[in-house]
């Protein structure tokens, strides 16, 4: 049988982009998913446009932050809303190629991974090619620290080895400074050198 993913999203502000990032998501091969979206906008305009696409699929479950608490914190309101086994990141610009959730839990279970993320391309607001990351293995924090190359939105985590582990209130950089945590308690990041999403740059890219 089929484990559940739980995928994470966090929205705020990215009515251009969400419906093409959702449709990524809800055309997966792998289907067994559940689809948080935290909506992270004290100005709720955008959020009729957000219910009207998810009622489109029972998959697809919002949660309403009360207060803009941005990506980080609402990524851990995620995590701790989430059901599945393994916890997939995606943030609400970003695309995914269609088996990207089959290839790499494929990866994970074949290789008991708890902790994975793929290659991916980089691209404009257009979706015009801007280059690419490739996955490598980190094995501790010197082979990171000096740059986070771990695309977030390629990033897929057993839940059991999360734990108690969060993402920190930090305005950028906080899933670097998670991910840097996770080597620090001695766990490898596993590459899936794969190419698999497509990574948004736009003009307000934090």
């Amino acid at each position: 049988m089929n484990e559940l993913v739980s995928v994470i999203i966090p929205y705020y502000k990215k009515k251009k982009f969400i419906l093409e990032s959702l449709n990524s998501i809800l055309f997966q091969k792998y289907n067994n998913l559940e689809i948080l979206i935290i909506y992270d906008d004290e100005n709720m305009s955008d959020l009729e446009f957000i219910r009207n696409i998810s009622s489109k699929d029972p998959r697809i479950r919002i949660i309403i932050n009360n207060n803009n608490l941005g990506a980080g914190l609402s990524r851990n309101i995620g995590i701790k809303e989430s059901k599945g086994t393994y916890i997939s990141f995606i943030d609400s610009d970003d695309i995914w190629h269609k088996d990207k959730i089959s290839n790499q839990i494929d990866f994970m279970k074949k290789n008991n991974f708890t902790f994975s993320h793929t290659s991916y391309s980089i691209v404009d607001e257009k979706k015009n090619f801007l280059g690419e990351r490739e996955a490598r293995n980190f094995y501790k924090v010197d082979d990171l620290i000096k740059s986070c190359d771990i695309g977030l939105s390629t990033v897929m985590i057993k839940k059991s080895t999360i734990g108690n582990k969060l993402f920190p209130n930090l305005k950028t950089k906080e899933d670097f400074v998670l991910w840097l945590s996770f080597l620090k308690e001695g766990f490898t990041i596993n590459a899936l050198t794969e190419n698999l999403t497509y990574w948004r740059k736009t003009s307000d890219s934090l």
